[in-house]
């Protein structure tokens, strides 16, 4: 069959990137199986682990041996091993019979002592711890790029909403902040996931290395051997450290942790996409929109927020897989039960490939952002005599009136002003009335004036946050991917 004629995942053809790809692939797994193999050789070689030979004799793994599998550990038979797992019906056994065949002399030591988890469970951590390290400088390069934008935008005055209704003015910076800080919550999640992973390390068929310590029996002390072959193990993975007890498999809460980061970053991004679709409706602000984009087969007018309705689609998905990873981990019976494997390929690939996929268009969306001040003006104007209603009354206070009777005042005429925009589809004339109103006369020269009307004075301090927070929250941690930043390249458009 073509590809074209079997279903194929469009995470895979569509929107993830190929180094996550990889992450995932059938050749990441099996070449870190083959090297799992081989550190677990090395390790009990230097532990003084000793094997039955030809002869009935004892000899120690020498290092011919461990040559011929590290030669071995990229050249993989994929036929091979498919026609051994359809043999055995066992996939780590059809990839020990394979390697074996490719390392002859090898074959008595490998997987020696161990379960089939050593291999499919640490190599997982591997993937995960991996697939983590892809995505932060990602992640970083989204704040990066956010920040720029928001540096950009500080002073630049607009809507702010409250039950997506007008209420006061913010910044367009300053609603980018928000979204930055969300952000960095979720860089915080995702590198607390990578440096909580452990290794698992060498456990044996339910986690007590009883198979490891059979090895080790005429030694002085087993169990310290057993340790030192975990210990050795662990490092050459790269990890600090190994779960000290585990079942077969590693906790399934595990996944639960890590499927948690990456879940927050989805919520992250539907909440960032979501806003830039309502501001794309006002016609404030949109994402990139390329010479030749089509937005609608029937309507040519139309400039459609594809890419952050992408995003919300891919998140959705992201999302709903975290409680799958969850559902995982409360069914796993007593050591272990494996109707986690078949779900675990799906969930955990497709989670990173999605995560992948959203940071990739969160970058290409950051970078090419379009703000038209001239509309976020003319809507800012339209609500400004409504929000100015509490600078009149301060002012009236100020000149000697009663804040009880000038807040009746504005009350009725801000109805009145209301109703004609909204029945009449008039403009909002509450300063027509406000200066058409006697009371008002102590006032009258500062509202015409528009000394109470000034938009600056109406966006607090919201220019001097985006500088605190970009300087004390933003940038300590863009420069623990400083060179990440160096290396980032502009995201194409047509993602």
């Amino acid at each position: 069959m073509s590809d074209n004629t079997s279903y194929a995942t469009p995470l895979n053809s569509r929107y993830s990137s190929q180094e996550m790809k990889y992450n995932f692939s059938a050749q990441k797994k099996f070449s870190t199986w083959r090297q799992l193999w081989v550190w677990l050789a090395e390790a009990e070689q230097t532990a003084g682990v000793k094997i039955s030979d030809e002869s009935g004799g004892q000899s120690e793994i020498t290092d011919a041996q461990i040559a011929e599998m590290k030669s071995k550990i990229e050249d993989i038979d994929f036929k091979k091993a498919a026609e051994e797992e359809r043999r055995l019906r066992h996939d780590v056994m059809a990839h020990v019979h394979t390697f074996g065949a490719a390392c002859p002399s090898a074959m008595p030591i490998i997987h020696l002592g161990a379960t089939s988890c050593y291999v499919t469970d640490n190599a997982d951590l591997i993937v995960l711890r991996d697939g983590l390290e892809i995505l932060l400088p990602k992640l970083a390069v989204v704040i990066d790029r956010m920040r720029k934008f928001a540096v950009e935008h500080k002073a630049l005055p607009t809507l702010g909403y409250t039950h997506y209704q007008p209420a006061s003015l913010t910044t367009v910076g300053k609603r980018a902040c928000l979204w930055i800080q969300d952000l960095l919550i979720d860089e915080l999640a995702v590198s607390r996931a990578m440096s909580d992973l452990k290794f698992r390390g060498i456990k044996g068929a339910t986690g007590t290395q009883a198979s490891f310590l059979q090895l080790f029996q005429g030694h002085p002390d087993p169990g310290a051997s057993v340790k030192q072959v975990n210990n050795m193990v662990t490092r050459l993975a790269g990890f600090e450290k190994s779960y000290t007890v585990t079942g077969q498999t590693y906790s399934r809460r595990v996944d639960v942790s890590v499927m948690s980061a990456l879940v927050g970053l989805a919520s992250t991004a539907t909440k960032i996409a979501t806003d830039i679709r309502l501001l794309a409706h006002d016609k404030e602000l949109e994402e990139p929109f390329e010479a030749s984009q089509i937005g609608s087969s029937a309507m040519p007018y139309k400039r459609n927020p594809m890419r952050c309705e992408r995003i919300c689609a891919l998140a959705r998905h992201l999302m709903a897989l975290g409680s799958n990873a969850s559902n995982t981990h409360a069914n796993q019976w007593l050591e272990r039960t494996l109707d986690d494997s078949a779900n675990r390929r799906i969930a955990l690939a497709e989670a990173f490939l999605t995560a992948d996929a959203l940071l990739i268009l969160l970058q290409n969306v950051s970078e090419g952002m379009v703000v038209y001040p001239k509309v976020i003006e003319r809507r800012v104007e339209a609500e400004l005599p409504f929000m100015a209603t509490e600078n009149l009354i301060m002012a009236m206070v100020q000149a000697g009136g009663d804040r009880q009777e000038c807040h009746e005042k504005i009350r009725v005429l801000s109805h009145q002003a209301g109703s004609r925009v909204k029945n009449e589809g008039g403009d909002n004339n509450l300063l027509e009335l406000v200066l058409a109103d006697p009371y008002f006369e102590p006032i009258k020269a500062r509202v015409e004036s528009g000394d109470l009307l000034e938009h600056k004075s109406f966006v607090g301090r919201a220019v001097e946050q985006v500088e605190e927070f970009i300087s004390e929250e933003v940038q300590p941690v863009l420069e623990k991917y400083s060179q990440a930043l160096k290396n980032a390249k502009e995201s194409k458009l047509a993602v």
